[in-house]
């Protein structure tokens, strides 16, 4: 069993059009993208940054992309450096999505404890390292709401960080911000977003292991 760490570009477009599920994702991302440049002003131009959140979604952190300024080749540079950005997150999605349904290498018990379900969340450095950054988004938000006098828009980055499943969390929490009680909405709203965390963080573990030819 090959137990290399390192994570080889040829195993990753195996496992992202090894699969009809991964295929169709891939298919599905390149109509948004045709969406998008057909509309650009429409709010479905969202779509493939959505499709190809979470890690999509961290771009928003740097200096530079579409609508950079000054036109001429700094701008094409940047909008070049945000197109390829968008593909390879959407074939790590779609890498993650094939190692779903990628054939194992041992038996499939019919009765899974809930830990080996969680366990490639955990047991993996690339796990382990996204867990933390949902982690941290989660812990500034509640400082920011709970002790800052100006909590601002803190709530976005654990949005950004735990997307596309943590986009639940805000019509999941509004009944309970509204319900009188004080503190449920965060509750409700942080608990939502830790959920759409851990299964990323699921997703990424068992790509992580078929990246390394686990069997898990």
């Amino acid at each position: 069993m090959q137990t290399s760490p390192r994570l080889r570009l040829p195993r990753l477009l195996v496992l992202g059009t090894d699969s009809r599920l991964a295929r169709g994702y891939l298919v599905v991302f390149g109509l948004s993208v045709l969406v998008m440049l057909v509309l650009p002003d429409s709010p479905a131009a969202m779509a493939p940054m959505l499709l190809t959140a979470p890690l999509s979604l961290f771009g928003v952190a740097l200096p530079f992309g579409p609508g950079t300024e000054g036109g001429g080749p700094g701008e094409a540079l940047a909008v070049g450096f945000w197109a390829a950005w968008v593909l390879l997150c959407a074939l790590v999605n779609a890498a993650a999505l094939g190692a779903l349904t990628a054939k194992r290498s041992a038996p499939v018990r019919s009765n899974v404890p809930a830990r080996n379900l969680l366990a490639p969340a955990v047991d993996n450095w690339l796990a382990r390292a996204y867990c933390a950054v949902v982690a941290v988004a989660l812990g500034f938000f509640l400082y920011a709401v709970l002790l800052s006098p100006d909590p601002g828009f803190a709530g976005i980055w654990p949005l950004i960080t735990a997307a596309p499943f943590s986009f639940l969390a805000v019509p999941l929490s509004l009944p309970a911000e509204y319900s009188g009680i004080p503190g449920l909405g965060t509750l409700v709203f942080t608990v939502a977003v830790g959920l759409a965390g851990l299964v990323n963080a699921v997703l990424i573990g068992r790509l992580a292991h078929r990246l390394r030819g686990e069997g898990r």
